[in-house]
């Protein structure tokens, strides 16, 4: 397991808790506008931590912090992930994944285990555009696809304990979506707890890679949009 970063102190990654947010490397999509492209295509040019380091800034700030946010990159690649989050839980943390669903597997498993509290998975785009968001080619894009279909119903129809929350995001870049784009995600999560909508950034790091980013007013007009299907639709992200 690559450990690319460690955010000491979030108040902003973990929805009411007072967390850490722990960055692990690799994944499974190509999204043209990822904000973490580095942990992606060279996560080992960017391990500057290991386990023995992330567990002795949970054991030190024990008391202060409440929970600790896993992110990635695609943490559920990792097969040593329940082992980790174990460790967290066993300090005494909430844990919450952030993923994009395509390892409903261990996405369930954490769950039945209580392993995990919450759970941040990205809505990429609506079916029809996924494969094209997420960067994926034939023929491994429909496997995928389902699999994250997969993780979608197990959040909507069975994750039901009432200590675990889970939302839905998007990433919303003003080239690859718009009222289409946003019909067809709220025909399939209709029903859903959250959705966040989250203003696209241009990554300091990466040339530009020509996308941008809509205003207040028109991320505002997607929101009223689909909000006869998904009640709670917020924005983040906003300058």
């Amino acid at each position: 397991m690559l450990f690319c970063g460690l955010n000491k102190t979030t108040l902003l990654d973990y929805p009411g808790i007072v967390a850490c947010t722990v960055f692990l490397g690799g994944c499974n999509f190509r999204c043209p506008y990822c904000h973490n492209m580095e942990l992606v295509t060279d996560p080992a040019a960017y391990a500057v931590y290991n386990e023995e380091e992330i567990l002795a800034h949970l054991k030190k700030r024990a008391g202060i912090l409440e929970g600790v946010c896993i992110t990635g990159g695609e943490p559920t690649l990792n097969k040593e992930l329940p082992e980790l989050i174990e460790k967290c839980k066993s300090l005494g943390y909430k844990v919450k994944l952030d993923t994009n669903g395509t390892n409903p597997q261990m996405v369930r498993a954490l769950y039945s285990e209580k392993l995990i509290d919450y759970v941040a998975m990205d809505i990429k785009a609506g079916p029809s555009d996924y494969a094209l968001v997420a960067g994926l080619t034939a023929p491994v894009a429909d496997s995928i696809f389902e699999n994250v279909s997969a993780s979608v119903s197990f959040l909507m129809n069975e994750a039901k304990r009432p200590d675990f929350d889970f939302e839905f995001r998007t990433t919303v870049v003003k080239e690859l979506f718009n009222e289409r784009v946003f019909n067809e995600i709220a025909d399939w999560i209709k029903g859903a707890p959250h959705y966040f909508l989250q203003s696209y950034k241009r990554p300091e790091n990466l040339e530009d890679p020509g996308f941008s980013a809509y205003g207040e007013k028109e991320l505002e007009a997607f929101a009223g949009l689909i909000r006869d299907r998904i009640s709670s639709v917020l924005i983040r992200g906003l300058e």
